[in-house]
Parts: structure tokens; C-alpha cells; sequence
């Protein structure tokens, strides 16, 4: 297994070079980028001592297997920040926040999850190593970024992560447009782990046997199914919105004691 990769897109390096510079083979830039972005990007390449090359775009499209690189590319080494899950859980000082993603397999679709998810704090995305897709070139460019921020972990059994998450105290819910409680019926505040399932199929049976609670995302249009990102930043929201909420309550309920 290759330890280095390429990404491409300017906010997936930038955020790269700002994060763990070190972690930066070289950087190739188009020689025709000469407006401010690239200079931007030439002066932190310059700051942390990246090895910056310019070259032509068919070197970059090559490099990265299309055209949508926005005329640089980077060569790094692939990030490790957890060698496991439970040295992750391990060293929480406030309940589990995670993201639990079943066989989502457009890296656009987990691109954009990973961003609402560094977006709403999320702790982990958990994914299964197979037929799921992984951190490719794509994802780091529709991430911006996140990729570097969000811990991410391929688990070979996800039906047993989820129980072993269960077993630390880890409320598991699933999203499911047949569920017959709603997003805005339950309370969020406890340790959780949100499940969605793949594009248009959904979790898989197992998956869905193994969550704690189902929910659905009430909806008054005629779509009967959001994207799975769209999915995922509703529910993430409802759950920041809730715990804040309660913070909240809690300092009423203090001031109030104070007051008599």
C-alpha cells in the first residue's frame, strides 16, 4: 500500500500547507496560473519551504486523472492521526460526536460530508473499507480542507464498530425515510453516532438492525430523498443546536439559583 498520494484544488493544499506542511512532497503549479490565488499559494509554498514546480497543465492532468485541478496539484504523505477508534474515544473530554457513513460511494457525496462535518465539530467519520470509496484526490479537493481536520477511519466490520461504540455509552441513530419518529422529536444531547446510509440505497439491513433509534428528516416538498451530505448537515445541526440549547438552560437554571 503507497503511503503518499496527490490531491489537488487550491483550499484541499492550502489547508495542507497551514496543517502539516511536512507532510508535503512538492507542489506543481500551472504556469499560466499568474493571478492572485497562485501567488498566494507561491508565498505559503515559500513560508513553510515546500518544494513548489511549475509545469503544464497535461504533467497535472496526468498526475491527478482530470481536469478539474484547478492548475495545481500537490504530492504528500498520507496522514495517520489515529493508529484506532478507541484511542480517539480514549482521549474525548466532552461526549462522542460522530459520523457514521454506510457504503457511501461517490467521493463527492463524502467530500461534502466531511466538510459539514469539520462545520459541526465532529469528532470521527467512520466508514467501511469496502464497497464504500475512500480519501481520494477528488475527496480532498470537494473536502477544502477537511480531510486534514476531521479524523477519518475505515473499519473492516462496521455492525461490530457500531456495537463496540454502543458498548462506551455511544447512542447509535440511523436516518431512514420510514422511521416513525422524526428529527425534531428527539432529544440529541447524550453521546451519539449518526448513521446514513449510501445514495439511494440507504444502510444495509445490518446496519440498521444495529442502530439504537431510527429517525426521519421531516420534509413538506415533493422530494421524497436528500443527498446524503444535505442529510447529514441537518442532522448534525439539530444536534449542535440541541446541546447548545441545553448549555443554555443550564446557565438559566444557575442564574435563577443565584437570584434567590
Amino acid at each position: 500500500m503507497s503511503h503518499s498520494q496527490y490531491i489537488f484544488g487550491f483550499h484541499a493544499i492550502t489547508s495542507r500547507l497551514r496543517q502539516h506542511p511536512d507532510s508535503i512532497k512538492e507542489i506543481y503549479l500551472d504556469t499560466n496560473r499568474q493571478d492572485q490565488r497562485a501567488r498566494d499559494l507561491m508565498n505559503l509554498a515559500e513560508t513553510t519551504s515546500s518544494r513548489l514546480i511549475l509545469c503544464n497543465q497535461d504533467r497535472l492532468c496526468k498526475m491527478t486523472g482530470t481536469t478539474r485541478h484547478q492548475g495545481v496539484a500537490a504530492h504528500v504523505m498520507k496522514l495517520q492521526q489515529y493508529t484506532a477508534l478507541e484511542d480517539l474515544l480514549d482521549g474525548l473530554t466532552e461526549p462522542a460526536f460522530l459520523l457514521v457513513l454506510d457504503g457511501v460511494k461517490d467521493p463527492h457525496n463524502l467530500g461534502a460530508c466531511l466538510r459539514v462535518a469539520d462545520a459541526f465539530g465532529v469528532h470521527a467519520v467512520i466508514v467501511p473499507k469496502d464497497r464504500a470509496v475512500g480519501l481520494s484526490a477528488t475527496v480532498h479537493k470537494v473536502a477544502s480542507g477537511a480531510v486534514d481536520t476531521v479524523p477519518f477511519f475505515a473499519v473492516t466490520n462496521l455492525a461490530r464498530t457500531l456495537r463496540e461504540l454502543k458498548e462506551e455509552g455511544i447512542w447509535i441513530v440511523g436516518t431512514t425515510a420510514d422511521a416513525s419518529d422524526t428529527l425534531d422529536s428527539i432529544t440529541l444531547t447524550r453521546p451519539i453516532a449518526w448513521v446514513l446510509g449510501a445514495e439511494g440505497e440507504g444502510m444495509r439491513r445490518l446496519t440498521r438492525e444495529t442502530c439504537d433509534q431510527l429517525v426521519s428528516i421531516p420534509m413538506s416538498g415533493s422530494i421524497e430523498s436528500l443527498n446524503v451530505s444535505v442529510s447529514a448537515g441537518i442532522c448534525l445541526f439539530e444536534t449542535c443546536r440541541q446541546h447548545v440549547q441545553k448549555a443554555k438552560t443550564g446557565l438559566n437554571s444557575l442564574s435563577a439559583k443565584e437570584v434567590v
